[in-house]
């Protein structure tokens, strides 16, 4: 009887895993487009002498990746940074990528297993997925970061001309632009490969990375669909992942949790550090805002702070600028290690709601000590003087780049041919647009209704600000604008 029901068992694994997807999926979405016979892409590699798996490969493929490279001149906190210690978003990608991977190890030695629909995967796939989906989640912030998305949902929330060419359920692409799905849209699209498929990765690795798994016109109140996660233009690429996955719209990959609680951990340690380095906050009055909270805080972090910072005053001798690096470093790792493990056991008490994509909440949603961090980042870091003076400039180079690129996109002889003669100034535009992007957006422009066109016109706009970095934003706005080439467009495309 035993040996019926574990052949039943697994008969039913099986099943799931091949006809109702699974969520580790090796099918690359490249695949549809490139093979007659869908069957055939989940044959894998055909290379015998490749010693990597698919999830490996797609770590591979991110690292290498220009959009990677182009987060070392993007914000994370401090804009425009001259102090190489202070980190960039490339370095937070990377600390997002290693506490991502240690959530996922810790949960390993604790004796999970990351089995969901009968289909079992080895924990040296999920550290792959893990550091991929680590890696690759900020790479649709445009420059500024939350204030380029605003400046950028700005400029469109004061031209209502355009937005009434665009069907009313998508208008929140643009009003409410969502780094989040540019990057979906970039590693799909933009970064263009083998089937028009972008980076071309697997199904399983996509899934983990989308925490809101919804379009625009779907969003709601709880974690997973609070804001949305892709664009209208990708849907087919959306599609196919969940065929291949099993999922359905709102439902986030188990690991999607992890990748969220170790950018959370980031925001709230790390974006305190810099303020450190900085010189804006010292260690030591981070501690002091903590101890007095002490009793909201779970574990005993506060208690093994003071003891270690104890131990660096007690040296001698030990300069001042010597004594706030370790006590800077003790900070860091208590404060991490304690967060790790509140995720850790906030994963293994939702483990049902998370395998079973219902209900679940933030991992750290609940954590006292991620939000007191937060708010000391908002503080000191966020608020401060040089951060909202650059980023104010940083704004409106973006809304006057916006404007003289929408000119170009717009300003040409034959309405219904997006690469028709221009004038003068609209083709010194056209010249500057990525030919990556405009490639992209001729073929969508090409094969889309009338009703679509304006909105494929839009996003070729979005993706050329968001893929630009914070220092070539300034320095091609000073450009042009040296060049009187900015003059009268604001008015003109009001």
């Amino acid at each position: 009887m035993t040996g019926t029901v574990e052949n039943f068992c697994y008969l039913t694994g099986w099943l799931e895993a091949h006809f109702m997807g699974s969520l580790w999926s090796e099918y690359r979405i490249g695949k549809s487009a490139n093979l007659k016979d869908d069957r055939l892409a989940h044959s894998g590699s055909t290379d015998r002498k490749e010693h990597r798996s698919a999830f490996q490969r797609d770590f591979d493929r991110l690292l290498f990746s220009s959009p990677v490279r182009r987060l070392a001149d993007k914000t994370q906190v401090f804009p425009l940074e001259p102090n190489d210690s202070v980190r960039t978003r490339l370095t937070h990608s990377h600390e997002v990528a290693n506490l991502a991977r240690s959530i996922g190890a810790r949960l390993h030695h604790q004796k999970h297993r990351f089995n969901v629909q009968g289909s079992d995967v080895s924990i040296t796939e999920v550290l792959a997925i893990l550091q991929s989906i680590g890696l690759a989640h900020d790479l649709g912030n445009p420059p500024f970061g939350h204030q380029g998305e605003k400046a950028i949902a700005n400029w469109f929330n004061a031209r209502k001309s355009i937005l009434d060419q665009i069907p009313i359920r998508l208008h929140n692409e643009f009003i409410k632009f969502e780094g989040n799905a540019q990057t979906f849209r970039i590693l799909t699209r933009l970064q263009q490969g083998v089937g028009n498929a972008g980076l071309d990765l697997t199904c399983g690795t996509l899934a983990a990375l989308i925490k809101y798994p919804v379009p625009c016109d779907r969003t709601g109140s709880m974690p997973e669909n609070k804001k949305y996660g892709f664009f209208e233009s990708e849907i087919d690429s959306m599609n196919l992942i969940w065929k291949n996955t099993g999922l359905t719209e709102g439902q986030r990959h188990p690991l999607a949790w992890i990748m969220e609680a170790a950018d959370d951990i980031a925001y709230s340690v790390l974006d305190v550090e810099d303020a450190i380095k900085k010189g804006i906050i010292s260690p030591d009055d981070v501690r002091f805002i903590l101890k007095s909270d002490v009793r909201e805080y779970s574990g005993d972090v506060c208690a093994l702070l003071k003891a270690d910072f104890g131990h660096v005053d007690e040296r001698k001798p030990v300069s001042v600028s010597e004594s706030r690096e370790i006590k800077t470093s003790y900070l860091r790792t208590r404060l991490i290690d304690q967060l790790i493990d509140e995720a850790v056991k906030s994963y293994q008490s939702q483990e049902v709601q998370i395998k079973s994509c219902d209900g679940a909440l933030g991992l750290l949603d609940d954590s006292k000590l991620c939000k007191r961090l937060k708010k000391i980042a908002r503080e000191h870091a966020f608020s401060s003087v040089e951060v909202t003076r650059v980023e104010a400039n940083g704004a409106g180079a973006i809304s006057e780049l916006m404007s003289f690129f929408w000119h170009a996109i717009k300003s040409r002889e034959d309405e219904n041919i997006l690469d028709s003669r221009r004038s003068e100034k609209a083709a010194y535009g056209w010249s500057l647009l990525s030919e990556n992007y405009k490639e992209v957006g001729s073929k969508a422009f090409d094969n889309a209704t009338p009703g679509m066109r304006t909105y494929y016109e839009c996003r070729l706009l979005t993706d050329m600000l968001a893929g630009m970095t914070d220092s070539f934003t300034m320095n091609l706005h000073q450009t042009l604008n040296s060049e009187g080439n900015l003059r009268g467009l604001e008015h003109e495309n009001a």
